[in-house]
């Protein structure tokens, strides 16, 4: 079985002479160096992107790789790629220098001037150890969790430049992510000026500031610094005191991440937007690195410059950071396409709208956990957090549908109060017209019994008016009394006609609207043939 071999070497010399004597191995297959760290780091994550089984079985690291540290630089392969064995070469073979290695997770060092037989018994021991790593954990799902993603995923929030909404946006995806049940750390790296204990209404005397003299952070001593929230966050702070920040340095920064890492399912580290040593750590460590700015021509060349600075660092390339445009308004002209052309980054399809009113209760009380589910900062932000895959599935559709439960009860309690005066308008009217059809009812019978009680009266007692005034009364209610009631003879007919006020909305009360009703009845002296 071949061996597959990738030497890490940053001196040219070193490099041309360990490929050579490499290439004498047996059963070596060595693949071109690569010259530093971030550039090993993207090749093994690439590799194990296309298949697990394409990752070599030994990686070769020379002393002076960077920008990393060598012994950082082992430690962060052991725990991404724990079935890869890691050999250091290096001049120094002291005792001390052995142990930290072996403390670092090399499988052993090998000294130089490089000697055949050395190499070779290394290569073959740290090829036997990843072996027997690869059998233990399988070629299944275990191995691919830990290649992949070693412990928990690590997301860096960083801003273009000051005021652009880099912590709000952190606390946020580390919200949505503690939501969709996922176990989240929140780190403030933004070591001068830390704000997420002050959105987070908490006070804790212990920051990260205090891991800074520590070599070995165990987990008891991690479980020390972090504070639990109320909301599950798992939440280390920056220093209350600004300049103890410059005590947290890059070997700091890399014990904590690392730390934090294998202990939850999801690390969001705030970086501010002061790049010092620990931020620029941070953000190579982490497997995705946001860039916030805001849309306008300062912050986009302030992105420019950071994105830059990663480069020239050696920390983030450009294709690698995604790009949030924080208080995005209709009509801007700065828009996505500018911002990505201009930064070369990914720009992400999630912008988040400009909501000053909405955060500013929740920002004013320290309590951005209480942000209302319908601000659209905080719907765009979990958006986000779904775009870059912090959310579950599951969780995300979730909480898409009770958005859009919330969004359409919303909408038809808009348009519902918006329709209501017309409602009343309608039910008003309709009211009336029963009301007028009601009085016009009542005028007709009350006319149909006065004209009836004017004939009997003409034939009998001769009192026809006082008979057709009683009759016609009789039956109407007691708002509708007073009526204007007449009866005569019209002919061979008793006529009878009555007018009654039709009241507004309510009986009794009247307008001057009146409806007339009539009738007639024959009149008995000309049925009786009387001349």
């Amino acid at each position: 079985m071949s061996i597959r071999i990738l030497p890490a070497v940053g001196d040219l010399d070193a490099a041309r002479s360990l490929v050579t004597l490499l290439g004498q191995l047996p059963d070596a297959e060595p693949t071109p160096p690569v010259a530093d760290s971030t550039a090993l780091l993207d090749t093994l994550a690439r590799l194990a992107a296309e298949s697990l089984d394409e990752l070599p079985e030994v990686v070769l690291v020379h002393e002076r790789i960077g920008p990393v540290p060598a012994l950082e630089l082992i430690r962060d392969l052991v725990l991404r790629f724990p079935a890869v064995g890691v050999v250091l070469a290096t001049a120094d073979t002291s005792p001390a220098l052995l142990t930290a290695a072996m403390d670092s997770g090399a499988r052993g060092i090998v000294g130089f001037p490089l000697g055949y037989d050395a190499l070779a018994e290394r290569v073959q021991a740290a090829a036997s150890w990843s072996g027997g790593m690869r059998r233990h954990l399988g070629t299944g799902g275990e191995l691919a969790i830990t290649a992949g993603t070693p412990g928990g995923r690590v997301i860096t929030v960083t801003g273009a430049k000051g005021g652009v909404g880099t912590t709000v946006t952190a606390v946020q995806l580390a919200l949505a992510a503690q939501a969709s049940g996922r176990s989240v750390a929140l780190l403030d790296l933004d070591l001068q000026s830390g704000d997420v204990a002050s959105y987070l209404d908490v006070q804790f005397r212990r920051s990260v500031a205090d891991l800074a003299a520590i070599r070995d952070i165990t987990p008891r001593v991690l479980q020390d610094a972090v504070f639990t929230h109320e909301t599950g966050l798992g939440l280390l702070l920056a220093p209350s005191d600004g300049e103890r920040g410059e005590e947290v340095t890059d070997r700091v920064a890399r014990q904590v991440v690392q730390a934090l890492r294998s202990r939850y399912d999801l690390v969001v580290i705030d970086c501010g937007t002061q790049m010092g040593s620990a931020n620029a750590a941070a953000v190579e460590l982490a497997d995705q690195a946001i860039l916030l700015v805001t849309p306008d021509v300062v912050a986009v060349r302030a992105a420019k410059r950071m994105i830059r600075m990663w480069d020239r660092l050696q920390i983030r390339k450009a294709e690698e950071t995604v790009t949030v445009i924080n208080r995005h308004a209709r009509g801007s002209e700065i828009t996505a396409s500018l911002v990505e052309r201009v930064t070369g980054t990914r720009v992400a399809r999630a912008s988040v709208p400009a909501g000053f009113k909405e955060l500013q209760g929740a920002v004013d009380a320290g309590r951005m956990q209480d942000l209302d589910s319908r601000s659209t900062v905080k719907q765009a932000l979990w958006g986000l957090a779904g775009e870059l895959g912090l959310v579950d599935a599951a969780a995300q559709d979730s909480g898409r549908r009770a958005r859009r439960r919330g969004g359409d009860k919303g909408a038809v309690t808009l348009e519902f109060a918006g329709m209501f005066p017309l409602l009343l308008v309608v039910m008003g009217l309709l009211w009336q017209c029963v009301l007028y059809g009601y009085t016009y009812s009542l005028a007709g019978n009350a006319a149909d019994e006065a004209a009836r009680a004017a004939t009997s009266a003409e034939a009998g007692s001769g009192d026809t008016a006082g008979a057709c005034q009683t009759a016609g009364e009789k039956n109407l209610p007691g708002a509708w009394q007073g009526a204007a009631i007449t009866c005569g003879p019209d002919g061979s007919v008793m006529k009878a006609t009555v007018q009654l006020e039709v009241p507004v909305f309510f009986p009794g009360i009247d307008a001057g609207w009146t409806v007339k009703g009539e009738a007639g009845a024959a009149r008995e002296d000309d049925q009786g043939g009387t001349p």
